[in-house]
Parts: structure tokens; sequence; C-alpha cells
């Protein structure tokens, strides 16, 4: 089985630019196997974390993003009909519990709450995955930890995490970067010059500040690095930043013109 997870190994180190002290506090929580929350807004780096935990630890990263959608059978697995007959066949929750992987549900939330309970019974000293429609108990591999992200900044009465849910894990905060690191992580994921860059972060830093003021989310290093990476193709600056930042996050006119000034302002 250990060839089935082969594909889930991530055999090229991810750039990833600390800020804090995250590394050394996941390592520490990994190796007591305990289950970690990853906090923060949308496009702040918390799937390359865990892509970039994963290569270091050297464990392969079952990642899988959590949808309405989404059932108990989805993240457990079902049985199949196929030329043989009947066979189970395990969701990605229990191939990462059975064969020792670690499970990223990307922003959980997503997913109704019927089929996050779920995972309770992984999350806890038992760290057993019950298969009830095959009547099997699995327990769970020595390697095996789950991991969950979410954005705060979502939470409804309808879309959060109950609270027998959020105590059994640790938690990491996220946040965009301070100017001077996400200017950096910007220059190095595209190519453009640390001028560039910084200008790229400014215009998002302004545009979080509206975050509230008609913005339902601010601009995220992902978008930055989009925009970055379209102006190290040649797209004038501006145009980069209209397509990359501006129309993607309001329809609203009167939000537009003001973040097109703000790019004008840098470029």
């Amino acid at each position: 089985m250990s060839n089935a997870l082969d594909a889930y190994r991530v055999t090229n180190e991810p750039y990833y630019r600390p800020v804090a002290d995250e590394v050394e506090l996941y390592e520490a929580a990994y190796s007591v196997r305990m289950p970690m929350m990853l906090k923060g807004p949308t496009g702040c780096g918390k799937t390359r974390f865990v892509e970039y935990m994963a290569w270091k630890l050297q464990k392969p990263l079952i990642t899988v993003a959590c949808n309405e959608d989404m059932t108990a059978s989805d993240l457990v697995g079902r049985f199949l009909l196929d030329a043989n007959g009947t066979r189970w066949q395990d969701g990605p929750l229990a191939t990462a519990a059975r064969h020792g992987a670690i499970c990223y549900l990307d922003e959980v939330v997503e997913a109704r709450q019927d089929t996050t309970v779920v995972i309770h019974p992984l999350t806890d000293n038992r760290r057993v995955l019950p298969l009830e429609k095959k009547g099997e108990l699995v327990r769970a591999h020595p390697d095996f930890q789950i991991v969950i992200s979410y954005n705060p900044g979502y939470q409804s009465l309808m879309k959060d995490l109950k609270q027998s849910t959020k105590q059994r894990f640790g938690a990491l905060d996220f946040n965009y970067p301070e100017h001077d690191v996400e200017t950096e992580i910007v220059a190095h994921e595209t190519g453009v010059t640390t001028d560039v860059a910084g200008k790229l972060v400014s215009i998002a830093e302004r545009a979080r500040n509206l975050k509230g003021h008609g913005l339902d989310e601010g601009i995220s290093t992902r978008m930055l690095i989009y925009a970055g990476s379209l102006i190290a193709q040649g797209v004038a600056a501006q145009a980069a930043c209209r397509v990359a930042l501006v129309r993607p996050i309001t329809d609203d006119p009167d939000m537009r013109d003001a973040l097109d000034a703000a790019v004008a302002t840098f470029f």
C-alpha cells in the first residue's frame, strides 16, 4: 500500500517563508499527533504551509477540498459496483488513517456539520474511524494526523465549527505577512523585482483596510502572486492589477474606481 501513497508524497520542497514560530509549533504538535486547525483569511498561505510541513516531515499528504455537497461517504468510503461485483473503496480520510498520511481538510466549514462529525473519533485518544457500512473499525496508523483549515472571516451561524469539534484541535493563526516579508514572497514566487513586489503589497494593504467597508475580503497574497506573474510575462502593471486584483474581488463600480486609483498611485 505504500506504493499507493507515493502519489500523495510532496517530493519537491514547496517555498514557504516562516513568519513566526509556526514551523516549530507544528513539528511539536505532529510529534504527539495532535490534530491541528489552521485559521486565517483566504490566500494567506495555509495550504502552502501544510504542503511544506508534509515535505519537511516526509509524510504523505492527502488534501480534501470541502464543499457543501460532500457527504460522510465521500470522506470515509463506499461500496462500488464493478465487473467483478461489489467492492469497498476507502475515502481519503480512511486511506490516510489506515496507512499513515496527513489528511488535510481545506475550508472545513464548507462541509455540512453532519459530515464533519465523522472526524471526531480520530481526534481524541481513541484515534479510530468506524466504517459503519463495512462493519470495520480502522485504528489510525501511528503516522496519521488530521489538519483542518478555515477562514474565521466567513463565520456565521450557518457556517461555523461546533465547539465539540474546535476543542479537539490545536490551532495556529495565520494572517497576511508584514510588508517586507510579503514583498519577499511575491518577488520570489513571480520573478518580479523587489520594487514591483513592494508596490503590489502596498496596493493590497490599502485594499485590506477596506474590508468591512465595501469589501468582503481583502486582496490576498495569492492574488498578488497572480498579478506579479502577469507583470513578469510582460503585461502592463495597471492591466495586470486590474485583471488579478481589482476585478475578482468586487463588482461595485465605486469600489472598483477606488481600487483602480490605488493601483494608479503606485503604477
